[in-house]
């Protein structure tokens, strides 16, 4: 059976698979409003909080591709459950952090504190590194919505898929904001992230159909599109890896050092951390729903990657200010500008390459995210000690990069 055959837009409800991303970001964002403050009561500070971020993408370093391949060889389903699962026995880890004793095993200072590497934050570091060695269903998912879309739907879907991550990104912050006003709050949160991820566990083995049969198509059995080689033969496929990185470069040195700078800096707590990234996700769904719908008919998907660049380098500038206002037009400014460069962005990856290339492709474009991540990560709590907030200028001056390379996009035609 052809995958031609199997993947026909037409018999598959993309439902589950969005389904499956909100409840992705849902059970990560949950905690994502305490999660700096969680790393400082376990003995960390900025340096661990990034290190402790880096630690997912470095094992999805190792994962993603063998997970793409997977996925190109036996399915995208069992892929997709395979790291739903793993995703599940993460929290379940994560959990026992707040049970084991504070035992301190050594202990170093930085910029005059002291650091307490504690027996709760290395469990935390086991939890992160299970689930980036199993995190391949954003790549994976990315491969199935290829599989399944047509020219004439490719943009509007990846453009749902984006809205339902952010939607996730939306509702947890405001679950985290309820739950931790009450008793064991971050326990309790943790234990909903566990919950939301068994959810997902059930919609992918009981709703979500196969998209893939696993089989070679007649033009790739001779030479396994998987392997590294065949993969940066592809046109395009080379740039593409590049402006994949230099985006995941500039975001980490937003996702490393926000949340610090907004506890230090702004001197915010949890319950005013969470409404700015309400915002930022609310005006991202917007733009990625009804905004794309209208605008995909009337500019391609490079006008909008170049759109949402330029926003994006705006947006980051805007951060380099104290003012709370200036720092909302920002929230504003990255909801529109993610909105439009992203799913553009993902849309004409998802053209590079043939269906059976796909896992493998979307498998090394996560290792290259990750290695992005792992720098941002790592070096944005480090820079962060000296440069504070100037550091998303290297952010601004990152996505300019991207806006440059991207000049060189070929973009296919309906």
């Amino acid at each position: 059976m052809s995958d031609d055959k199997i993947s026909s837009d037409k018999k598959f409800s993309i439902l589950p698979l969005l389904t499956v991303n909100f409840i992705g970001a849902l059970g990560y964002s949950v905690i994502l409003p305490f999660l700096v403050y969680l790393v400082r009561d376990f003995g960390g500070n900025e340096i661990i909080y990034g290190l402790m971020g880096a630690v997912y993408p470095a094992f999805q370093l190792i994962g993603g591709p063998i997970l793409g391949k997977w996925s190109d060889k036996i399915g995208r389903r069992k892929i997709l459950l395979l790291s739903q699962i793993g995703t599940l026995a993460s929290w379940l880890i994560f959990i026992v952090a707040f049970f084991v004793p504070h035992i301190t095993f050594f202990e170093f200072t930085f910029k005059e504190d002291a650091i307490l590497f504690t027996l709760p934050l290395i469990i935390l570091f086991v939890a992160r590194a299970f689930d980036g060695l199993t995190g391949g269903n954003i790549s994976v998912a990315n491969a199935y919505l290829a599989d399944i879309s047509t020219p004439q739907t490719r943009k509007k879907n990846f453009g749902k898929m984006s809205s339902a991550m952010n939607l996730g990104f939306i509702v947890g912050p405001v679950l985290s904001g309820l739950i931790a006003a009450t008793a064991s709050g971050e326990l309790k949160t943790v234990i909903l992230s566990a919950f939301i991820s068994l959810v997902g566990v059930f919609i992918i083995q009981f709703l979500l159909k196969e998209s893939k049969s696993g089989e070679p198509d007649d033009n790739s059995a001779a030479d396994l599109p998987s392997s590294k080689p065949a993969i940066w033969k592809v046109k395009d496929v080379p740039i593409m890896m590049v402006l994949y990185f230099l985006i995941f470069l500039a975001f980490n040195f937003f996702y490393a050092t926000f949340p610090i700078y907004a506890a230090d800096i702004l001197q915010w707590d949890p319950s005013q951390l969470g409404p700015f990234f309400t915002v930022l996700s609310g005006v991202m769904i917007f733009t990625q729903g009804p905004g794309l719908n209208y605008l995909n008919d009337h500019f391609n998907e490079k006008q909008l990657f170049v759109a949402g660049s330029i926003l994006l380098i705006l947006m980051f500038g805007c951060l380099t200010f104290t003012n709370t206002i200036i720092i909302y037009v920002g929230a504003v400014l990255f909801g529109l500008g993610n909105g439009l460069m992203w799913p553009s962005f993902l849309s004409i990856f998802s053209t590079k390459g043939t269906k059976n290339q796909q896992g493998a492709i979307q498998g090394f474009a996560s290792s290259f995210g990750s290695f992005a991540s792992i720098i941002g990560l790592v070096a944005g709590g480090f820079i962060f000690g000296y440069l504070e907030q100037r550091i998303f200028m290297l952010s601004a001056a990152t996505m300019l990069l991207v806006l440059i390379v991207g000049a060189f996009i070929n973009v296919e035609k309906d």
